[in-house]
C-alpha cells in the first residue's frame, strides 16, 4: 500500500475543487517542465511535485502511455508528442482579445476606472507604445484614450512599466530613468499622476507571455481626484491572470 506523504504536495496545495487528486498530481508533473527543461530525472519530478517517487513513477506510466511524456534511453522523462499535437491545436484557436477584453471588463467593474493594453511598436528612437485594447469607466470623466492610439513610450506609466522590463530600452535610458526602472521592477508596478497627462493618474503593470519575455504593460487610468491606492492590488491581480494566459 503505497506511504502517504507527511508533506502535501504541490497537487494537494492547490487542488481543484471536486476534483480528481490522481489527476491533479498526474497535471502537476506536466507543469513541472520549465523553460530550457530538456528532460528530468524521476527524482527531480518527484521533488519539484513534491511526490514519493513511487507514485511518481506510477503517474509517469500512464501520462507516458497518452504520449504526454516519453522515456528516453537513459531513464529521464521529457515531454511527449501528444503535447505538441494540443499545443498546435491551440495555438491554430487563440485569438487575444478573447483573453484580455473580458479581464480588463473585470477590472473596470472591480474598479470603476478605465483599463488598456498597450503594446510596444517599432524599434529604437521610432518605438512608441500601441493602445491594442480598452474598456472605459463608466464615469463621464475620464481620459479618451481609445484601442488604436499610439502614445509616446517614455511618457505615462504604461510605457514606462514598457521600457523598464524591456532589456534594450532599460539600457539606454537616462541615470534618472534608470533609476525609475529599477524601483519599478522592485515593486512591480508603476503609480504616477500627470506623468503624460496634467489631472490623470496611472497604474500600470507588467503582463508576460509564456515564455517569460515581455508582452505588454495592463494601465488603470483616472482623473487624479479619484486615484485610489488600493487599486494597485487590482491590476497586480489582473496582470498575472493575463500573464497566465497570454502565448
Amino acid at each position: 500500500m503505497p506511504r502517504k506523504s507527511l508533506t502535501a504536495s504541490v497537487a494537494d496545495d492547490h487542488a481543484a475543487p471536486g476534483g480528481a487528486a490522481a489527476v491533479d498530481r498526474a497535471l502537476t508533473l506536466l507543469g513541472a517542465f520549465r523553460s530550457g527543461d530538456a528532460a528530468l530525472s524521476l527524482a527531480e519530478l518527484a521533488e519539484r511535485c513534491r511526490l514519493h517517487k513511487s507514485t511518481a513513477l506510477r503517474l509517469l506510466a500512464s501520462l507516458e502511455h497518452a504520449q504526454c511524456v516519453q522515456r528516453l534511453d537513459d531513464g529521464r522523462y521529457a515531454l511527449g508528442r501528444e503535447i505538441a499535437r494540443l499545443h498546435a491545436i491551440y495555438a491554430a484557436s487563440f485569438s487575444l482579445d478573447r483573453v484580455v477584453l473580458p479581464l480588463l471588463r473585470q477590472l473596470v467593474d472591480r474598479t470603476g476606472e478605465s483599463a488598456a493594453y498597450h503594446v510596444r511598436q517599432g524599434r529604437g528612437a521610432d518605438a512608441v507604445r500601441l493602445c491594442l485594447y480598452r474598456v472605459d469607466s463608466p464615469h463621464p470623466v475620464r481620459d479618451h484614450i481609445k484601442a488604436g492610439d499610439v502614445l509616446p513610450l517614455r511618457q505615462g506609466t504604461g510605457g514606462r512599466v514598457l521600457c523598464a522590463f524591456d532589456p534594450e530600452l532599460a539600457a539606454t535610458a537616462s541615470a534618472s530613468e534608470r533609476r525609475l526602472y529599477a524601483t519599478v521592477r522592485r515593486n512591480g508596478f508603476l503609480a504616477a499622476e500627470g506623468d503624460r497627462l496634467p489631472g490623470v493618474s496611472g497604474i500600470s503593470a507588467p503582463v508576460f507571455s509564456a515564455d517569460g519575455t515581455l508582452a505588454a504593460a495592463l494601465t488603470l487610468t483616472m482623473p487624479a481626484h479619484r486615484y485610489d491606492e488600493r487599486y494597485a492590488k487590482a491590476v497586480l491581480e489582473t496582470a498575472r491572470a493575463l500573464s497566465a494566459q497570454v502565448q
